[in-house]
């Protein structure tokens, strides 16, 4: 069998690795910030009779501008967008992914402030774009002057900002996107897809009009709980979607997910309808960890990074021993754990507490 390294990789592709989040089919898994309530049955009764009737039709391409489903998504956003400035695909990556195919590429760069997600150098590396991480500041939290001064020192061609962040759940500031924007000449992605998690700030979707190098990346895939459809959305600039243009795959959008999606937004109020819940279950995992001896740090997202852990591989395995999956990033004395239903939360909570200090056996 051929290895690997027998094959004729790019170079700047020999020796990475594919994402890999575990898949396990446990009792509770809570380790891709996947919101862990089922859709309403009445709702998803409405997104199945949109799909046996988009499947009639699929002998035909579907749209290959989704003008239904980007008129849907600007009204759900708000702020007076048209359909003109959205733009979506299948998740959230292939956005970030086509962004990139469309604005970096060999000899441009991408920056972004780390730890954060972790596609973010993948999609780089995927698309002969180099990588710039600057090290957040201790706490995780950004500050204008800091974000500043990184994208007047590195003036890359394209800067992500993840707010509220992935995988630290550190809130993103409305001064820090606008400092950023103002600091270099390079197109400036806000990835918002935790957004609806934070009661406390107002999109960036709210900075568009006069910003043509601003773009606002989106997910259904998180507080929608529609990660199975794999949609994703951007809020732009007409320039920048039309840009987007010539680097999509044809009928990149299959009629099935356009449906699915369409059908959804419709139904927003109620698919939202358990994003206060997993706010409140986050919040009471924040306050047991707490209790137990353990860093939380803040976060406006469904998850939590938390701190203290003498062993954070051995925890990891330990729970996943019990039939609870989360994530070990590699981030010393650290977990990152997602707010799930009451009852997951609570067998979460039980689970560590039974562990003993520090998450070691007691």
């Amino acid at each position: 069998m051929t290895d690997l390294s027998e094959l004729p990789l790019r170079d700047n592709l020999v020796g990475k690795r594919p994402y890999g989040a575990p898949q396990d089919p446990v009792p509770v898994s809570l380790n891709v910030n996947e919101n862990t309530h089922p859709i309403p049955d009445g709702v998803a009764a409405d997104i199945v009779a949109e799909l046996e009737r988009a499947v009639r039709g699929v002998n035909r391409y579907p749209d290959r501008e989704f003008l239904a489903l980007r008129e849907a998504l600007a009204g759900y956003l708000g702020h007076g967008l048209a359909a003109d400035q959205l733009w979506a695909a299948n998740g959230s990556n292939e956005v970030l992914q086509q962004i990139l195919q469309a604005f970096g590429g060999p000899g441009r760069t991408l920056l972004s402030f780390t730890p954060t997600y972790s596609m973010y150098p993948l999609l780089a590396s995927g698309t002969d774009t180099g990588w710039t991480p600057v090290e957040r500041p201790e706490g995780y939290a950004l500050t204008s002057e800091f974000v500043a001064a990184a994208l007047r020192e590195h003036r890359p061609d394209i800067a992500i900002l993840c707010g509220p962040n992935n995988p630290t759940g550190t809130p993103l500031d409305r001064e820090v996107v606008v400092a950023a924007y103002d600091a270099f000449d390079g197109m400036l992605i806000v990835d918002e897809a935790y957004h609806e998690f934070d009661a406390e700030r107002e999109s960036a979707v709210s900075l568009l009009p006069g910003r043509p190098r601003l773009l606002v990346s989106r997910t259904m895939s998180k507080a929608f709980a529609f990660a199975g459809v794999r949609l994703g959305y951007l809020a732009a600039d007409p320039a920048v979607i039309d840009a987007l243009r010539l680097v999509r795959l044809p009928y990149h959008l299959s009629a099935l997910t356009q449906a699915a999606a369409t059908a959804a937004i419709r139904h927003s109020a109620e698919m939202l309808a358990t994003v206060a819940d997993i706010r409140d279950q986050r919040d009471r995992l924040a306050d047991a960890l707490e209790g137990l001896g353990y860093r939380v740090h803040p976060s406006g997202a469904n998850f939590l990074l938390v701190g203290g852990f003498a062993d954070p591989t051995a925890t990891f395995e330990a729970l996943r021993a019990q039939g609870i999956l989360i994530r070990d990033l590699g981030i010393e004395g650290h977990l990152r754990l997602t707010a799930g239903t009451e009852e997951e939360t609570t067998t979460l909570i039980e689970a560590i507490a039974a562990l003993g200090p520090g998450g070691a056996r007691g």
